[in-house]
């Protein structure tokens, strides 16, 4: 178990949007992936890579990916919609550094206090045990430190944003709760949580608990039972408010890439391990 991390969230219906990327050809262990989730509520949005629009009105709750990218750093700008370009953001510019065989989330969302931010997580694809699932549960909302429960017991403690846990447990079915941290009463589930075998289950929460639009996000990736280089870089759905797990709930989209163009310049405003 490797902390960092949240889990809170609610849930709903669902919103995919493929992205306009591509990259120049390389051989596969020279490339990263890279999906983008968009979590900031209310605010429909343009990216730009390099200083060109690569993503054009981004709405929240949608995420792109997983892109094929050349192993670098690039620059990332967040704009409103209706911006001419790139020298107003509303979030960064912000680098963000991949190394080659790495696959990451980049999450544009909200800090605890609610200021609009960007964490670029590193997933984990590390090969599970047979029989067993990955379950990763991060915190990008605008809201406090939570526990997550399991039968009662707190399996994870005290999580804030924009930390996140990550759990190998036996392939089955996970009755779990979220709670203030320190206290056992649910503020959401109990609900069952699916723990696939070789599948890693990446959960979102985000949104604002003060502005009661708390919303879960889901991602997937599958073939971590297989060797490294079979794994496939995921699929993702995403819940949306006020209903409590099961976590695959929503559409499931495989989204492929499109047209990128940029220099390879970027680092982290936060890398996962």
């Amino acid at each position: 178990m490797r902390s960092r991390a949240l889990a809170l969230a609610a849930a709903g219906s669902i919103v995919l949007a493929g992205a306009a990327f591509s990259t120049t050809p390389a051989h596969a262990a020279d490339q990263a992936q890279l999906s983008v989730l968009h979590a900031v509520p209310g605010l429909t949005v343009d990216v730009y890579v390099d200083g060109k629009r690569t993503l054009d009105n981004f709405k929240p709750g949608m995420m792109a990916g997983p892109l094929k990218l050349d192993a670098g750093t690039y620059e990332v700008a967040v704009t409103k919609s209706d911006a001419k370009d790139d020298s107003d953001p509303a979030i960064g510019p912000v680098d963000l550094e991949l190394a080659a065989g790495g696959n990451y989330t980049a999450v544009a969302h909200l800090e605890e206090g609610g200021d609009p931010t960007a964490t670029l997580f590193k997933n984990d694809v590390s090969r599970t045990d047979a029989g067993e699932g990955r379950l990763t549960v991060r915190h990008t909302a605008a809201a406090p430190a939570v526990d997550v429960l399991a039968g009662g017991d707190a399996v994870v403690s005290d999580l804030s944003n924009p930390d996140e846990e990550v759990l190998d447990l036996a392939a089955g079915t996970v009755k779990a709760s979220v709670a203030a941290a320190g206290d056992t009463k649910a503020l959401i589930g109990p609900a069952d949580v699916p723990v696939k075998e070789g599948v890693n289950t990446i959960v979102y929460a985000w949104g604002s608990l003060d502005d009661d639009n708390l919303k879960l996000a889901v991602q997937t990736i599958s073939g971590l039972h297989s060797s490294p280089g079979g794994v496939n870089a995921g699929e993702v759905g995403l819940a949306a408010d006020r209903s409590p797990l099961p976590l695959m709930a929503g559409g499931l989209l495989l989204l492929g890439a499109g047209a990128f163009v940029g220099r390879r310049r970027l680092s982290a405003v936060r890398s996962g391990r």
